[in-house]
């Protein structure tokens, strides 16, 4: 590895008032790969622009694919990571889809640790912010042919964040319409690749103008509910068999495999309190339980947002209101509690690794 350090480091932001991803550390890591001679010796160097070429794959053909992970400031002073594996293995499957070079996982989450070990006075002293880690993956082959990249380019970059939410920990509003599609069988919505992102903005926007926050993600006639924006889909309620249930949508293709949802399923399945499925839930369900008071609660989970509740969907016109546990104890709050007890190093656990 060579690691060239800046001559001059930025100021550390205001926490108080930081809007997700847009402040950057100050170091940035690079690692370059060709067809005829492989990965090239990783280079942790000063923060600053890509130099590309015009015709790069990932610019015509978005070839182009990333991952989002977190480090975190125990009350110990220690930096832990949460999970980083999972994020790796997550990567190299994205990467395998988008027809960009095998990596060594090992490796990755190596140089990953190094930069975070460089850039440690960044990871916020709070436990409720943190410092967001965005590994990229690019295609930069240089012609305008529509082909596996002979070039390519992976880097990692650094920001402290707080809250993903302007609202913060308040439900967040849904408007729920087939109209869009995020994502379909055979297609790429299982990996983490920048077009199931950008094509998803147009929709979000319309949302907005509907006066929700997010779009509640369907898919088929049958109206499943696949994604919640960015996040995985958690329902918590009594079944049609008036079992209590936390339901989330199956890995068929369609849902990302988020980390944060792994680690909340093998979490209240150690609980051993309430039934745990992966199944498909469609807006029929969700209306019906609704209409018998069978809903306890409903949110979405990602490594940005953590656990984010869900006040209210706009469903063909009707204003469906979510009940978010008000006279009994928050599941969501909950998950929060355990997993931030487990990132925070409060809590010991092996799905931490300290920097």
């Amino acid at each position: 590895m060579v690691i060239e350090l800046s001559p001059t480091t930025k100021t550390k932001p205001d926490l108080s008032n930081l809007a997700f991803g847009t402040v950057f550390t100050d170091h940035m890591l690079t690692i370059e790969w060709t067809s005829t001679g492989g990965w090239e010796v990783p280079h942790i160097k000063p923060f600053g622009n890509l130099t590309l070429h015009p015709a790069a794959s990932s610019l015509h053909y978005a070839i182009q694919l990333f991952e989002g992970m977190k480090v975190y400031r125990g009350p110990d002073n220690r930096l832990r990571l949460f999970r980083p594996m999972l994020n790796m293995n997550r990567m190299a499957k994205s990467a395998e889809r988008a027809c960009l070079p095998a990596f060594d996982k090992s490796e990755l989450q190596e140089c990953i640790r190094r930069l975070v070990e460089i850039e440690q006075d960044w990871v916020p002293h709070s436990d409720s912010a943190s410092l967001y880690i965005r590994p990229t993956f690019l295609g930069t082959e240089p012609s305008l042919g529509v082909k596996k990249p002979s070039r390519a380019l992976l880097y990692v970059i650094l920001s402290p964040v707080g809250s993903y939410f302007s609202s913060g920990t308040k439900p967040v509003s849904l408007w729920a319409d087939s109209k869009y599609i995020r994502a379909w069988r055979g297609g790429t919505g299982d990996c983490k690749m920048g077009g199931n992102y950008g094509a998803s903005i147009y929709a979000q926007y319309e949302a907005v103008d509907y006066g929700c926050q997010q779009v509640l993600w369907l898919y088929g006639d049958d109206h499943q509910i696949t994604e919640v924006g960015t996040m995985n889909f958690f329902l918590y309620w009594t079944n049609e068999n008036g079992e209590e249930e936390l339901a989330t949508p199956p890995l068929d293709g369609i849902i990302l495999p988020g980390v944060t949802r792994q680690s909340i399923l093998e979490l209240t399945r150690k609980w051993g309190e309430f039934k745990v499925t992966e199944r498909r839930l469609t807006m029929g369900d969700l209306c019906r339980a609704l209409e018998e008071q069978r809903v306890k609660a409903m949110f979405g989970s990602g490594t940005a947002c953590m656990v984010s509740s869900v006040g209210h969907i706009l469903y063909q016109g009707e204003n469906l209101h979510i009940p978010c546990q008000e006279d009994s104890p928050q599941l969501a709050s909950r998950l929060v509690r355990e997993l931030t007890d487990i990132q925070y190093g409060r809590t010991p656990s092996d799905w931490t690794i300290l920097v």
